[in-house]
């Protein structure tokens, strides 16, 4: 197990890489316990950072946050270890650990074009916790200056043919991504859609162009075999409704308020987090009231 990073190292390096992880913190503690209240560790699939003193209530805390993430969940979530019982150690304390899950990247986009507007995309979606998967068939398409951490260029290699290998480069994204497709060349845009239609597990699919290009895409789509069902995945013209310009950055803002549009929102937006309930049960127990006597 990995633990080369202090805590903060490895969550500020995970943060900004949007990876699955967990940070685990000794909230409070009772009699003899292997570290203080404020100790951390960071947690992921293959890695830990950090210590909460070792021994197996360190490996129950791993294995409750690896358990979690497996599952996809974020959050917080209060978690209690009586060291004698539930965790087996000789020192018989007790420990409150909170587990702050983070599940990785809020939303995953996969980008075809590095062209006017593929470049002002990428710019205003890098401050966000988003993945993004950024394509171009072009060798020196992408701009010089370093994205964030979560943004990994590609370029889309030839194929067989010599032409740019679409198939493959669709074929290598994960499920349930958001693609957006503007390539400099109709050809490619053709291509990478219907990849992505016979994929058929996006979360969503866009189309830069006007309504005339979409009828053009749309009958050739049906001529290779695309229904109905499948087509009408495919949004063209691109970006939130009601929007107006045609500069690049403009149409890049309103791509990226679509986007917010298809972002899930909060399953119960006014409880997040540990309840207060167990907050107040845990930190300030209700002392037992005095005994009635018996007539």
């Amino acid at each position: 197990m990995n633990r080369s990073d202090v805590w903060h190292s490895a969550l500020d390096r995970l943060q900004r890489e949007a990876r699955p992880h967990a940070l685990a913190s000794v909230v409070g503690v009772a009699g003899s316990t292997p570290r203080e209240p404020g100790a951390k560790m960071v947690i992921t699939g293959e890695a830990i950072h950090d210590t909460l003193g070792g021994g197996n209530f360190e490996l129950q805390v791993i294995e409750a946050a690896r358990d979690a993430l497996a599952r996809g969940e974020s959050g917080t979530r209060l978690e209690a270890f009586p060291l004698g019982g539930r965790s087996g150690q000789c020192c018989g304390g007790y420990v409150h650990v909170l587990l702050e899950l983070y599940a990785g990247a809020e939303m995953r986009v996969a980008l075809f074009g590095a062209g006017n507007v593929g470049r002002e995309l990428a710019g205003l979606l890098a401050p966000l916790p988003w993945q993004l998967l950024w394509f171009d068939s072009r060798e020196d398409a992408f701009p010089d200056a370093p994205g964030s951490d979560r943004q990994q260029r590609r370029r889309i290699m030839p194929g067989t043919g010599g032409e740019p290998d679409m198939a493959s480069a669709v074929a290598g994204l994960p499920s349930g991504c958001h693609a957006l497709v503007m390539t400099q060349d109709h050809g490619e845009d053709r291509a990478i859609v219907d990849a992505l239609l016979k994929r058929g597990d996006c979360a969503s699919i866009g189309l830069i162009g006007s309504r005339s290009k979409w009828a053009s895409f749309r009958r050739r789509l049906q001529d290779a075999g695309h229904d109905d069902a499948a087509l009408k995945q495919v949004r063209c013209p691109i970006g939130v409704a009601g929007a107006h310009g045609k500069r690049p950055y403009e149409i890049a803002l309103a791509v990226t308020a679509e986007l917010l549009t298809f972002k899930p929102a909060d399953a119960h937006p006014d409880r997040r987090g540990v309840a207060p309930e167990t907050l107040r049960a845990a930190f300030h127990p209700v002392a037992p009231g005095p005994q009635k006597q018996r007539a």
